[in-house]
This record gives structure tokens, sequence and C-alpha cells, in this order.
């Protein structure tokens, strides 16, 4: 097995409740808070443990917050090195309303990134990167977040022989992907419309997704694409070929989590030597949205739903 370590640069403290419906100007009577650790690369290695494997998680905290966050993470058994920040760790909410089952997601700001945290993150991943690692950077970006400094990271650790897999959007990610340098990234994940904004198109069948993915390749973006189509699919596009697999037929409750749980089944089979195909397939069944608010995927439902994904191939 590769190794695997997650990078979490603007984690979450997520909250979920649910109230009878949402009216402006009313004290809305809630439900007891469910806590949950929150954040992408967190979140990859929460589905990494749910999955039956191991990881270490590399997270920035600060405050009340990022040691509750630090808490939970124990409690689930899940490796965690912390790289310490000024200031409180971000929190969101999640609200579902019981009369409309209606979701309503409050994404707040972190704290602002410093530039000498970006040293102290070198520092960290110098101590614990080890050939064949396996990085996951996942997850949006802090305030004042260096774009620059992702081009860095993919240098260094590609100096190290190990291999950066990135998960993010916005701005960010269409820096990474209009002035990249040359240098692929290992694998990129996007969702359709994360694809769409860095395009300028719209995607509506697998094939089209695909064509644009190749572009992308050809480019030199990525060495491997993921790239999802909602209740549809998951395209996968390779230098190898190209899939498209198709979603299990299930009753969506929550979308939260459901790109994480992708990418670390996807992750997690790679490190096991799993062909490209079939991670994208263990990652289509393990993003099936099943489980409420801010839960993750159950590991034995997801291994089963692997047996009712279709896989086409898309040369």
């Amino acid at each position: 097995m590769h190794p695997i370590l997650t990078i979490t640069l603007n984690p979450a403290l997520d909250l979920s409740t649910e109230t009878g419906i949402l009216v402006p100007d009313r004290k809305l009577r809630c439900t007891a808070p469910r806590l949950d650790p929150g954040g992408g690369g967190i979140n990859v290695s929460r589905a990494i443990a749910r999955l039956g494997g191991t990881s270490t998680a590399l997270v920035a905290l600060g405050g009340a917050t990022g040691e509750t966050i630090a808490g939970l993470l124990a409690q689930e058994g899940i490796r965690v090195a912390a790289l310490p920040v000024e200031g409180l760790t971000r929190q969101s909410i999640a609200v579902i309303e019981r009369d409309t089952k209606r979701q309503y997601r409050f994404i707040l700001p972190g704290p602002d990134w410093r530039p000498e945290r970006t040293e102290h993150l070198f520092d960290e991943l110098e101590r614990r990167i080890e050939a064949a690692h396996l990085v996951v950077l996942s997850g949006s970006l802090p305030p004042a977040f260096d774009p620059a400094t992702i081009d860095r990271l993919r240098e260094e650790l590609r100096a190290l022989r190990a291999d950066l897999l990135l998960d993010t959007s916005g701005p960010a990610l269409v820096r990474m992907v209009r002035d990249h340098d040359g240098v692929p990234f290992h694998l990129i994940r996007t969702d359709g419309d994360e694809a769409e904004d860095l395009s300028g198109k719209r995607f509506a069948t697998p094939p089209d997704l695909v064509a644009f993915g190749r572009t992308l390749l050809r480019a030199g973006v990525a060495e491997r694409l993921v790239m999802a189509l909602g209740k549809q699919g998951t395209a996968g596009v390779s230098a190898e070929g190209a899939c498209f697999c198709t979603a299990p037929k299930v009753e969506a409750v929550s979308v939260v989590g459901a790109g994480d749980s992708l990418m670390g089944a996807i992750v997690l089979a790679l490190s096991g030597g799993a062909s490209f195909k079939q991670a994208v397939r263990a990652g289509t069944a393990a993003a099936a949205v099943t489980t409420p608010a801010t839960q993750l995927r159950d590991g034995a439902l997801a291994r089963k739903l692997v047996a009712e994904i279709r896989v086409m191939d898309l040369d």
C-alpha cells in the first residue's frame, strides 16, 4: 500500500440541525446539532477510514473550534498532524427544513493565511513525505492564500517522488488549469459545474465531459481526471483511456461530502494497486448520497454498491 496524506488548509467544524421551515425575522427552534470535523482533506481521510484504510490528516487548526476538530478526528481513529494557525478555525452550518426536506448550507470564511504558515507547511511535509506517498490537497483554500503555493507543492512533491492529487474549486482551480507550467498533477477531481466554469460550455452527456477532459490531458494539466456528472455518474480520463461509471440507484438524502467520499475511495484504491478504472468505479459507489446532513458514506454499503456500478468505455 502506498501511504496517504491529506492536506486541509481551511477546515471547518460542521454543524447540522433541523427546523420546521425557514422564516425570516423569527426565532427558529432547531434540533440538537450534530458536530462533524469538516473540510475536503479531512473528509477524504474520514472516508478512507470508513472504507477500512488509513491515512494521515495534515490540518491547519486554530482556537477552540480547531481543538474540537482534533478531538473528533481522534475519536474516529484518524492520525492528525496539526498545523497551528492564529485565529479560530471556521464553522459551517447545514439546516434541513423538516416540512420540505430542503437543505440550506451556510459556509463561513476561515482565518487569513499568513506567509509564514506556508513555510511551516513545507517544514511539516518535509518531515513526513516519503517516496510513493499519495498526497491529497482537497477543499477550499483560506483567505489570502497564494495559489502559487500549490505550484511549489507539486514541484517539491515530485522531487520527493510523491504524487499530488488536487480537489479544489473556484479561482484556484481555474488558475491551476489555465496557467499551468507543464508539470501535471497526478490527478484532478472536478464536478460538472466546475468543468463548465473552466470550459465555458455545458456538458449534457458523458462523452461531452470526457472530450473536455481529453483536452486537459493533452495540455499537460493532469495525468488523470475524475469528473462527476451528479446523478448520472462519474467519468475517468487518463492516457490509458476513458470510462464512465453510472451512479447506483439509491435514495438521495444529502449531497454533503459526496465528492470527498468519492475522492477517498479513489485514492485508497490507487494506493492498493487498483487500476484507474477500478478506482473510479469504487469512488462512484462511495459517493452515493445515502446519509443525512454532514455524515459520510457507510463503508460496507459502498463496497456493496460497487457491484451495481455499470462501467462504459468511452475510448
